[in-house]
């Protein structure tokens, strides 16, 4: 007989919990959905969060970069906000297991935080949003289709609400593909996001990039750094150094 108890295997076949290397800190993924990758492992170190301070992770998933921040950080609260129901369950599961009373998961659209968050400031908004401009959906699974296209939210609306719950003088920090960058600063400073430290990160030494990371100040004033870029593996294929601190595995 098919009864819930039924249904809840046949839901766990694809869930996988993942030891994250850090504090003691997993993670539970569906592998139906958009599972995290490097690109998360390299926001949640490129943000600098300072104690006490209330951070926003937009298009959050399954709640990995605010998990990570929790390892890494002395937030005084992290807040993730995510469309998909099936990563927020996930991510509250995770919260739940880890013990992590600073951190939560709001359900809820990208375009309407600004409502979602009335009255609220941050001090660090970051966010690893969907990278490809043509909303087309081109994955059969809506969930990774969501995650990786502009279907339900642009480059625009997540600056939009980015700069919309700031405090003045607050951080932002993005992932993204380094074909989009001049959209993304020219967009950041349109919603007086004013771009402060820039970074690539390339698969290999001599290779192009394949990422880049930004912060942005809100009502900053105009000047760039930009960082040496960060390299990903060894030539032997191992992790370089660098790549093995931004993961902040525990001392064995």
């Amino acid at each position: 007989m098919g009864g819930p108890e039924h249904v809840q295997r046949r839901m766990n076949e694809f869930e996988r919990k993942d030891d994250l290397d850090i504090r003691g800190l997993h993670i539970w993924q569906d592998k139906r959905e958009f599972c995290f990758g490097v690109d998360a492992v390299l926001l949640s170190s490129f943000c600098e969060v300072r104690k006490g301070d209330r951070v926003l992770d937009l298009c959050s998933g399954n709640g990995i970069v605010p998990i990570l921040l929790a390892g890494k950080t002395e937030a005084g609260s992290i807040t993730g906000l995510e469309i998909n129901p099936v990563q927020t369950a996930l991510a509250r599961r995770s919260f739940s297991e880890n013990g992590l009373r600073h951190v939560r998961m709001v359900d809820g659209d990208v375009k309407d935080a600004k409502q979602i968050f009335a009255g609220l400031e941050f001090d660090v908004i970051c966010v690893n949003p969907p990278y490809i401009k043509d909303g087309r959906m081109q994955n059969p699974s809506r969930g990774k289709a969501i995650a990786r296209h502009e279907i339900l939210c642009t480059l625009s609306d997540v600056l939009h609400s980015a700069a919309s719950l700031l405090r003045y003088g607050g951080r932002f920090y993005m992932v993204h593909r380094p074909d989009r960058l001049t959209d993304i600063l020219d967009e950041m400073r349109a919603f007086k996001l004013e771009p402060k430290r820039l970074r690539t990160v390339h698969t290999k030494r001599g290779g192009e990039a394949k990422l880049v990371l930004v912060e942005g100040a809100l009502g900053g004033g105009t000047f760039l750094h930009i960082m040496p870029p960060l390299i990903i593996y060894n030539d032997d294929g191992t992790y370089t150094e660098e790549l093995e601190s931004q993961y902040g595995r525990d001392t064995k």
